[in-house]
């Protein structure tokens, strides 16, 4: 069973595909065609793709990619991938995460322990984490952060607290920038996540201009943000990055959109999720990094650009953030 980093619950790899058999048909995505269960395959020459993109954000150490995941890297390298971002949510997946990016030159991990999952938390078990953060193939630290969500006791948010600012600490002795997870509660736009993340990175940033720390001016990413334009600008004051997910394909993320059209383009990141939160055309699939070229196409029409001109800008901002091999 796995737990979806974003929404928390539990989801079994046997439901990930429908029954029914799907053929492209004239109201279906081209570039996509049915293979058995409900795996996609990609058709290069039907569809736009580029020689640069890069997905910030994927879980492809999850169960779900268990039965096809060397297709499915070999899909996203086809689509035009050139680095893919495996975060870890504890021990265990940072070292999976890890095991992935030693066997594959295009992808790289993360390492840390969610907020969700900080039952698995020990000295130990983040003993493993600092040990893991030193490796080559390791370009952050994360996923780390604060889910209010999920989390209602107050006792355990303040542990998150804790827990995150051992991470900031950790991110600032390897010097690699972080992967920061936040959800408020009631899946609001602004509220008391917002708030306490704020003012624990803006402690941290002020931290490290004193120290003149290189970390200051590219300390990390909000993954997946689902933030107001408040928080945004905060977040970009603090010289962070913003992740943006398949929601902003979405029919009814026109607000979402509006956000997104007033951030910088040279501080934004485009990340799948995998194998959750599915973009439209094809939501109702499981999510894999080669459907990144959706999330493309969508902050091209946000942005007045091309998609090749989007997936040329990310591509250099997720190089500018996570030194990929340098």
């Amino acid at each position: 069973m796995d737990v979806d980093p974003l929404l928390g619950h539990r989801a079994d790899p046997a439901c990930v595909y429908r029954n029914a058999a799907w053929r492209q048909g004239p109201g279906d995505p081209a570039g996509w065609v049915k293979g058995r269960g409900d795996q996609v395959t990609f058709e290069r020459s039907n569809v736009e793709t580029f020689d640069v993109l890069t997905d910030t954000h994927c879980h492809l150490d999850y169960k779900k990619f268990d039965s096809d995941r060397e297709a499915v890297i070999q899909r996203a390298l086809d689509a035009g991938l050139v680095r893919m971002l495996v975060p870890g949510l504890h021990h265990r997946s940072s070292r999976e995460a890890v095991n992935l990016a030693e066997a594959n030159p295009n992808i790289y991990a993360a390492v840390g322990f969610h907020p969700t999952d900080l039952d698995e938390f020990s000295e130990e078990n983040f003993g493993i984490i600092k040990k893991l953060a030193m490796h080559p193939k390791v370009a952050a630290i994360g996923e780390i952060g604060i889910d209010y969500y999920w989390i209602k006791e107050p006792e355990k948010r303040r542990f998150q607290h804790d827990v995150l600012k051992r991470h900031l600490a950790l991110a600032e002795e390897v010097d690699k920038p972080v992967v920061i997870h936040m959800r408020e509660e009631m899946d609001a736009w602004f509220g008391q996540a917002s708030i306490d993340l704020l003012e624990i990175l803006t402690e941290w940033y002020e931290h490290l201009k004193s120290t003149n720390h290189l970390l200051a001016e590219k300390p990390g990413v909000l993954h997946s943000f689902n933030g107001n334009l408040e928080t945004a600008q905060k977040a970009l004051a603090l010289n962070f990055y913003l992740g943006v997910t398949g929601p902003v394909t979405y029919k009814k993320a026109e607000e979402k959109r509006k956000i997104i059209a007033q951030l910088p383009l040279d501080r934004l990141l485009i990340e799948t999720d995998s194998p959750f939160l599915t973009p439209e055309p094809v939501r109702e699939k499981r999510n894999e990094p080669s459907l990144i070229l959706h999330i493309a196409d969508r902050m091209a029409e946000i942005h007045s650009k091309s998609p090749a001109e989007i997936a040329a800008i990310t591509t250099a901002n997720a190089e500018r953030l996570f030194s990929w091999g340098g």
